[in-house]
Protein backbone atom coordinates (compact mmCIF):
# COMPACT_ATOMS: atom_id res chain seq x y z
CA UNK A 1 0.00 0.00 0.00
CA UNK A 2 1.45 3.22 -1.26
CA UNK A 3 0.38 6.44 0.39
CA UNK A 4 0.83 9.59 -0.73
CA UNK A 5 1.51 13.18 0.86
CA UNK A 6 -0.40 16.24 -0.70
CA UNK A 7 1.13 19.13 -0.05
CA UNK A 8 -0.58 22.10 -0.90
CA UNK A 9 0.60 25.64 -2.06
CA UNK A 10 0.69 28.29 0.34
CA UNK A 11 0.43 31.64 -1.16
CA UNK A 12 1.37 34.21 1.19
CA UNK A 13 -0.14 37.50 0.79
CA UNK A 14 1.41 41.10 0.60
CA UNK A 15 0.95 43.70 3.17
CA UNK A 16 0.11 46.49 0.87
CA UNK A 17 -0.69 49.64 2.28
CA UNK A 18 -3.66 51.92 0.96
CA UNK A 19 -1.54 54.20 -1.18
CA UNK A 20 0.97 53.59 -3.78
CA UNK A 21 2.77 54.86 -6.65
CA UNK A 22 2.25 53.40 -10.56
CA UNK A 23 5.65 54.06 -12.96
CA UNK A 24 4.48 53.37 -16.46
CA UNK A 25 7.33 52.88 -18.83
CA UNK A 26 6.17 53.31 -22.05
CA UNK A 27 8.54 52.62 -25.12
CA UNK A 28 8.61 52.13 -28.88
CA UNK A 29 8.81 48.25 -28.16
CA UNK A 30 7.02 47.44 -24.85
CA UNK A 31 4.66 48.89 -22.15
CA UNK A 32 6.02 48.32 -18.31
CA UNK A 33 4.47 48.83 -15.59
CA UNK A 34 5.48 48.84 -11.85
CA UNK A 35 3.47 49.32 -8.78
CA UNK A 36 5.44 50.37 -5.64
CA UNK A 37 4.58 51.49 -2.09
CA UNK A 38 5.29 55.04 -0.87
CA UNK A 39 8.93 54.55 -0.24
CA UNK A 40 9.67 53.14 -3.22
CA UNK A 41 9.85 49.18 -2.97
CA UNK A 42 8.27 47.62 -5.55
CA UNK A 43 5.58 45.52 -5.10
CA UNK A 44 3.48 44.32 -8.29
CA UNK A 45 5.17 44.52 -11.79
CA UNK A 46 4.16 43.09 -15.37
CA UNK A 47 4.72 44.23 -18.94
CA UNK A 48 3.01 43.94 -22.19
CA UNK A 49 5.32 40.86 -22.80
CA UNK A 50 4.05 38.99 -19.72
CA UNK A 51 0.80 39.68 -20.71
CA UNK A 52 1.36 37.37 -23.67
CA UNK A 53 1.80 39.44 -26.45
CA UNK A 54 4.56 39.12 -29.23
CA UNK A 55 6.44 40.84 -31.49
CA UNK A 56 4.87 44.73 -32.51
CA UNK A 57 1.73 44.00 -30.94
CA UNK A 58 3.89 44.46 -27.59
CA UNK A 59 3.72 47.83 -28.62
CA UNK A 60 0.07 48.65 -28.88
CA UNK A 61 -2.08 50.91 -26.67
CA UNK A 62 -4.20 47.47 -26.01
CA UNK A 63 -1.09 45.49 -24.99
CA UNK A 64 -0.41 48.60 -22.55
CA UNK A 65 -3.80 48.31 -21.23
CA UNK A 66 -4.17 44.17 -20.60
CA UNK A 67 -0.50 44.65 -18.71
CA UNK A 68 -1.64 47.63 -16.80
CA UNK A 69 -5.19 45.66 -15.43
CA UNK A 70 -3.37 42.64 -14.77
CA UNK A 71 -0.94 44.25 -12.10
CA UNK A 72 -3.99 46.53 -10.83
CA UNK A 73 -6.20 43.39 -10.26
CA UNK A 74 -3.38 42.09 -8.29
CA UNK A 75 -2.51 45.84 -6.08
CA UNK A 76 -6.68 45.51 -5.59
CA UNK A 77 -7.01 42.17 -4.27
CA UNK A 78 -4.33 42.90 -1.70
CA UNK A 79 -5.72 45.92 -0.65
CA UNK A 80 -4.93 49.16 -2.43
CA UNK A 81 -6.81 51.74 -3.42
CA UNK A 82 -5.44 54.58 -4.69
CA UNK A 83 -2.54 55.14 -6.58
CA UNK A 84 0.42 58.45 -7.74
CA UNK A 85 0.97 57.73 -11.53
CA UNK A 86 4.32 58.49 -13.34
CA UNK A 87 4.45 57.99 -16.80
CA UNK A 88 7.77 57.67 -18.67
CA UNK A 89 8.47 57.39 -22.29
CA UNK A 90 7.19 57.88 -25.66
CA UNK A 91 5.10 54.75 -26.73
CA UNK A 92 1.43 54.79 -27.53
CA UNK A 93 0.28 52.71 -24.57
CA UNK A 94 0.68 55.71 -21.72
CA UNK A 95 -2.54 56.94 -21.66
CA UNK A 96 -4.76 53.85 -22.03
CA UNK A 97 -2.38 51.68 -19.86
CA UNK A 98 -3.77 55.05 -16.89
CA UNK A 99 -7.44 54.39 -18.40
CA UNK A 100 -7.26 50.79 -17.02
CA UNK A 101 -5.97 51.59 -13.76
CA UNK A 102 -9.12 53.64 -13.47
CA UNK A 103 -11.74 50.39 -15.03
CA UNK A 104 -9.70 48.68 -12.49
CA UNK A 105 -11.30 50.47 -9.69
CA UNK A 106 -7.80 52.17 -8.42
CA UNK A 107 -8.61 56.05 -7.59
CA UNK A 108 -6.03 58.04 -9.28
CA UNK A 109 -5.13 61.17 -7.44
CA UNK A 110 -2.13 62.70 -9.36
CA UNK A 111 -0.60 61.86 -13.20
CA UNK A 112 3.14 63.26 -13.53
CA UNK A 113 5.18 62.93 -16.81
CA UNK A 114 8.93 62.30 -15.91
CA UNK A 115 9.91 61.69 -19.58
CA UNK A 116 13.34 63.32 -20.48
CA UNK A 117 13.24 66.25 -22.53
CA UNK A 118 16.74 67.13 -23.72
CA UNK A 119 17.25 71.09 -23.56
CA UNK A 120 19.58 71.27 -26.53
CA UNK A 121 22.02 68.83 -25.59
CA UNK A 122 23.41 66.00 -27.90
CA UNK A 123 22.92 66.02 -31.24
CA UNK A 124 20.30 63.22 -32.33
CA UNK A 125 20.21 60.73 -34.33
CA UNK A 126 19.87 60.77 -38.34
CA UNK A 127 16.01 60.53 -39.03
CA UNK A 128 14.76 57.42 -39.90
CA UNK A 129 13.74 57.07 -43.76
CA UNK A 130 11.08 53.97 -44.70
Amino acid sequence: MIVQKITTAKQTKKQVSASGRVYITSGFNNTLVTITDAEGNMLFSGSAGRSGFRGSRKSTPYAATMAAQDVANQAKQAGMQEVSVFVNGPGSGRISAIKALKVAGLRVLAIADTTRIPHNGCRPKKRRRI
